[in-house]
């Protein structure tokens, strides 16, 4: 690539030259031969993590390494084999988490490729549409409304074009750039990771990848990130842990370092009991949980950004949507085009064709109006009622005007063409033609919005045609739309999904409430909602909303399902209003101005012919426009956060029962109730099986319902499950010591394995609000459960035994300590009965 920084002040034949490129672009040979040069136009993932980053951050737990320094002390005093186990074990806990992770990482980086970013390049003398990824210098690139732009440009033509540059210089205010000569104020640039606003224009391709001045700055396009509300409970959760774990581990170290004397072997027994609360697997269980639905919902169409959203989804109370393409076809076509007097008049598709997106840009991905008449045109062979026209200007559509304009010129005359929403249109009216004489608009308004009431009442979305002639002049702008003719009326249609009424309903079944947020007229909306049986109740207007103060906003939020005529500004608040009400809201867009409110929705939704904004902004993307694949969404993210709990739930229950059993029994043994290593071993084995919860099956029923977290309830669980987990740990310890009358190694084999027995039967006991053999759990907990049952028999009956200080258990003992286990998981599956009832977990 040719070592020249600003291009902004090189003339753009310049350009040409040092590029070897012209108007018609690079043939495919020579962009083959550039992208072997320069490589891909890649900057790198955001948050990507390599192989190493990921081992280490295992490590990253203080608890972990405070443990392995404490081993290590105990080492150099002369305890060389528990510090050698010890660091073993916590070497192997760490290298099951890096791979779970690793391969969760690659597994998300696999599906991020799917969603990439596209852009239209002259190639081969022709326009075509490539991944942003294989552009190189000298392609000559054009960009338009809604797109990201995909590498440095030097521009070479503008159309009113207005550059979002936040994501590269931080500042809000949008940039208006140009296509004429050198400027050193770099208005005749776009960078790369910037997003059009207004306009169009083409560019020649600088810099790409790395060489960009989003690549030289190490800036990603993504805003830092807001915490989603499951990341918020885990905090929360991990805060009342964290209390916990302090408690109890300074507690057991400073009894046992008093009343035994022995402060090192206190101080590790302490470590390792802090160790053996924490659900250190939690990080591991969640990940693994969220790629395997990711990778799941991959087959369905719906390809996930950012795992976390995946249980924002199943979290979701309220789904705002727009109704194109989501419960309609998506087919939008043209029906009829007519004047004022009811006649279907040539001039007024002429006008149609020429006020057109694809006209202006020649854009290939058009919106879905203008395609609609494009199409129309084709098809009734009404293309060449343009052939004599030319366009000269364009005033790019916005939505707060939501309108659009053109100035053809045709025998040296101008006249401005625009077309736009209803009211929008008929504001800059002064006049109508009707029998084909100008008349004064004012006193057939009435009539005019009649016509256009009806029309909507029978399902027709309507825009408006009107024009004028203008004087020849360099610039044109909005205010030039001031005094228009109306001459005509064109009629959309998009006809309701047949299974949009079934789709409304899953969502209802799944406590899930739809607010459709539309751009249509307030009767267009309720005609379409009584289409498909969607009981809406009262309907809102955008220009209502705007009259609402915060308070009265919140609560028509809450109340309203239908919301016309809204503009995307309008979507955020109502967005904004929602989360503040305290809803989960997840959000479905796909225009350039949808960004913020996918950005402030706890789950941003968009699909992948979306604009590159729209995918950029959202979490999840979806390869099919329809909600019934949402719905698996939901499902799946209810699921993940279903096994989530129940690792919790098991986890922390048996952990925290067993603080409570090993306090008491450090104040009557004269020893400690288990060896740090052997703490430690439980910990790996018991957390084993949980592994496989990620893969467990969940109850229809939990399905039913939105989830979230609360840690009261959480405590509410530890305590009631943690005090029955210790009643059985003193029956034991009773057994051991009054029957059996156990020396110490044997006391510690018969409470590991009794620990070991009640972790693993509480599994299938939380699992489910069900009785136990009312749920089938997944084939990989059972074998994954018997895999461990036997490795733990085998370190008690095998020489490793004396590696661990364990001694074999004579079997009356063995399965009398199993006996207990039995009563305990019935007496828990009694007691989930009664907890559930109460708590309603």
């Amino acid at each position: 690539m040719p070592q020249i920084k600003d291009y902004s002040k090189i003339e753009s034949k310049e350009i040409c030259k040092i590029f070897s490129t012209s108007e018609r672009g690079l043939n495919e040979r020579e962009a083959s031969e550039r992208l072997r040069k320069y490589g891909h136009n890649f900057i790198g993932r955001a948050n990507q993590r390599g192989a190493a980053k990921i081992f280490f951050s295992q490590f990253a737990n203080p608890l972990v390494l405070i443990l392995l320094i404490a081993s290590l002390i105990s080492g150099f005093l002369g305890d060389i084999f528990s510090t050698i186990v010890i660091v073993a074990m916590v070497l192997i806990s760490s290298l099951l988490a890096f791979m779970q992770e690793y391969r969760s990482e690659k597994t998300v980086e696999a599906l991020q490729k799917r969603v990439s970013l596209k852009a239209n390049v002259w190639r081969n003398g022709k326009m075509e549409v490539i991944n942003a990824s294989r552009l190189v210098p000298g392609d000559i690139v054009l960009i338009d409304v809604g797109k990201i732009v995909p590498a440095d440009l030097r521009l070479v033509k503008s159309d009113d074009l207005v550059i979002n540059e936040a994501a590269l210089t931080g500042e809000s205010f949008p940039v208006e750039k140009f296509g004429d000569g050198p400027d050193g104020k770099k208005k005749n640039m776009a960078f790369m990771g910037t997003n059009v606003l207004e306009g169009s224009g083409k560019g020649i391709v600088v810099a790409t990848g790395k060489n960009t001045a989003l690549g030289q700055t190490a800036k990603m396009l993504e805003e830092k990130e807001l915490k989603s509300e499951f990341q918020k409970g885990i905090a929360g959760f991990g805060y009342f842990l964290f209390k916990i774990i302090i408690f109890f581990s300074l507690a057991v170290f400073v009894f046992l370092a008093f009343y035994h004397g022995q402060w090192l072997e206190a101080l590790l027994f302490s470590l390792a009991i802090a160790v053996g609360i924490s659900p250190e697997l939690l990080p591991v269980i969640i990940t693994i949980n969220l790629s395997r639905a990711a990778s799941k919902l991959s087959k369905r169409h719906v390809i996930t950004k950012r795992l976390m959203a995946i249980e924002n989804l199943g979290n979701t109370d309220v789904l705002c949507t727009d109704k194109t393409g989501t419960l309609t076809e998506g087919n939008i076509v043209l029906k009829k085009y007519l004047d004022f007097n009811g006649e279907a008049d040539d001039a007024i598709i002429a006008a149609a064709q020429l006020c057109n997106n694809y006209a202006v840009t020649k854009n290939i991905s058009g919106n879905v109006l203008d395609n609609a008449i494009i199409e129309y045109a084709k098809e009734n062979k009404l293309a060449k009622l343009i052939s004599e026209e030319k366009i000269i200007d364009d005033i790019a559509f916005d939505y707060e005007r939501r309108r659009m304009s053109v100035i053809v010129e045709k025998n040296k005359k101008r006249r401005l063409v625009v077309k736009g929403a209803a009211e929008e249109v008929l504001a800059v009216c002064a006049e109508v033609f009707l029998k084909k004489k100008k008349t004064p608009i004012k006193s057939k308004l009435e009539n005019i919005r009649k016509k256009i009431e009806d029309f909507e009442k029978q399902g027709y979305k309507v825009l408006l045609i009107a024009e004028k002639e203008i004087e020849n002049k360099k610039n044109y702008n909005k205010n030039d739309e001031a005094d228009l003719v109306l001459s005509g009326l064109l009629l959309f249609v998009d006809p309701p999904k047949k299974e949009a009424k079934k789709i409304i309903q899953s969502f209802t079944d799944l406590g899930v409430e739809i607010k459709i947020l539309t751009g249509d007229s307030e009767n267009a909306a309720k005609w379409f909602c009584r289409e498909i049986g969607f009981e809406t109740g009262a309907v809102i207007s955008g220009p209502k909303l705007d009259k609402l103060h915060n308070h009265e906003l919140i609560n028509a939020a809450k109340k309203y399902k239908l919301f016309a005529k809204v503009t995307p500004e309008h979507k955020q608040q109502i967005v904004k209003a929602l989360n503040a009400s305290g809803m989960a809201v997840a959000f479905l867009g796909d225009g350039v101005n949808d960004a913020p409110s996918l950005k402030s929705a706890d789950v941003g939704i968009s699909v992948d012919t979306a604009v590159d904004v729209a995918k950029e902004a959202a979490d999840i993307i979806l390869l099919k426009k329809s909600l019934d694949v949402i719905i698996d969404g939901i499902k799946e993210g209810r699921r993940t956060f279903g096994n989530t709990l129940k690792y919790i739930f098991c986890t922390i229950s048996s952990n925290f029962g067993n603080m409570f059993s090993v306090t008491g029994a450090a104040i009557f043994l004269p020893y400690i109730p288990l060896l740090p290593v052997q703490v430690l071993l439980l910990n790996f084995l018991s957390d084993m099986p949980l592994l496989a919860v990620s893969a467990d099956t969940v109850d229809e029923e939990y399905l039913k319902k939105p989830k979230h977290w609360d840690v009261k309830k959480i405590k509410k669980f530890m305590a009631y499950f943690g005090l029955i987990s210790s009643i059985f740990d003193f029956i034991t310890f009773g057994f051991l010591l009054l029957v059996v009358k156990a020396s110490m190694p044997l006391f510690q084999t018969g409470w590991f394995w009794q620990s070991f027995l009640t972790e693993v039967l509480l599994i299938f006991v939380v699992r489910t609000k069900r009785w136990f053999y009312q749920s089938r759990p997944a084939r990989a907990l059972f074998i994954s459960t018997s895999i461990t049952l036997a490795l733990v028999l085998a370190i008690i009956y095998t020489p490793l035994a004396n590696i661990f200080g364990f001694m074999p258990l004579a079997w009356p003992i063995n399965l009398t300590i199993f006996g207990i286990a039995l009563v305990y998981f019935a007496v828990v599956e009694f007691g989930k009965k009664a907890f559930y009832r109460k708590y309603g977990i």
